[in-house]
């Protein structure tokens, strides 16, 4: 349900409706406007008569909101989301890179592709520590040790960074290396448990949209992880992440974006949103182009993979951009959104 404040409303009068709504039992979610201040009322409030609110002088309106995404929607939240990363990189404002190898190989390798990534203009580094692989044979990453050494490079570049959790188990670990961000993968987009347990974190969450898994679907697991409606208190900093969502064709590209998807999420939902034209092109030499073409859909960054010698990657090496084609993308995408944001408003 949302409360739609007058303009009149002052300080006091949105506090006493807030003690209000807190006394029924329910916990609220403040958007202020330069105009007027919308109240959304958090969890299941079906049960809730609207006149209880609409007797209140300065209230303007009351409505509910009609997606089950309720927390992810406009309608919950006007505003676009800013997720800040300590301080250092604010996602949903302006344009973020994210940049750097799929998986983590040795400290040398994260060391030398993460030199290139900074170099680049890349806001964040990304490495994978724990990499879920279709063959048990293929290289699976280096697990604890590889955290230990993202977290080196962190200091040593001062750069955040970002890497993928499988497990709950392993979010202890994470705490210890205080990583920047938790990246949940394709295909635990719709590990129930997983995400009801990253509802306690105070971290930002990087999520990707799984294969096969509908904008609907999506929005409804992000829902678990922001509104805390199935766990805890709720995590506010979930970046949504798109990769492809259909199977690509063999030589042609890995898996297919769904670019009017994407659109439909950024008016529909205010987390921002990302893309990864890595996986979705699958070869290096297709990953600039779709790079461009993603950030002209209007999209708030992208994730990119990076190597200092793609040829020799343990993993996706194929689809890893080299400095000089990763400084050069970055440019051209910055200048893109700028574009977009500014002259073609």
């Amino acid at each position: 349900m949302i409360l739609h404040m007058k303009p009149k409303a002052t300080e006091k009068d949105i506090e006493k409706v807030i003690d209000k709504i807190k006394e029924l039992g329910y916990e609220t979610d403040i958007s202020r406007g330069i105009e007027s201040t919308i109240i959304g009322i958090k969890g299941d409030a079906r049960k809730l008569d609207e006149n209880l609110f609409l007797e209140i002088p300065v209230v303007e309106k009351v409505f509910r909101v009609s997606k089950k995404w309720k927390e992810v929607s406009r309608e919950f939240h006007p505003d676009n989301t800013v997720v800040d990363v300590n301080g250092k990189v604010k996602i949903g404002e302006g344009f973020t890179i994210i940049a750097g190898p799929c998986a983590i190989e040795s400290r040398d390798q994260l060391f030398r592709t993460a030199e290139i990534v900074k170099k680049a203009g890349a806001d964040i580094l990304r490495g994978g520590a724990f990499k879920p692989r279709t063959s048990s044979y293929d290289f699976q990453g280096l697990g604890p040790k590889g955290i230990e050494y993202l977290a080196q490079a962190r200091e040593e570049f001062e750069i955040p960074v970002v890497t993928e959790l499988l497990d709950r188990t392993d979010i202890e670990l994470f705490k210890a290396y205080e990583i920047d961000i938790y990246q949940i993968g394709a295909r635990n987009c719709q590990n129930f448990r997983l995400l009801k347990a990253l509802g306690d974190l105070d971290r930002p969450i990087l999520f990707k949209r799984g294969r096969a898994v509908d904008v609907e679907e999506f929005l409804n697991a992000a829902e678990y992880i922001y509104s805390g409606n199935c766990s805890g208190k709720g995590n506010h900093k979930v970046i949504l992440c798109e990769r492809g969502t259909i199977k690509g064709e063999k030589d042609i590209s890995r898996n297919i974006p769904d670019i009017p998807g994407m659109i439909y999420m950024k008016q529909e939902s205010h987390l921002p949103i990302i893309a990864d034209p890595s996986h979705s092109a699958g070869y290096r030499e297709r990953v600039p182009q779709l790079s461009r073409s993603l950030t002209a859909a209007g999209i708030d960054g992208l994730i990119i993979e990076a190597h200092y010698n793609p040829e020799n990657a343990l993993c996706d090496g194929q689809q890893s951009l080299s400095s000089k084609e990763l400084k050069e993308t970055i440019k051209i995408c910055r200048e893109i959104h700028y574009l977009i944001n500014n002259k073609y408003k």
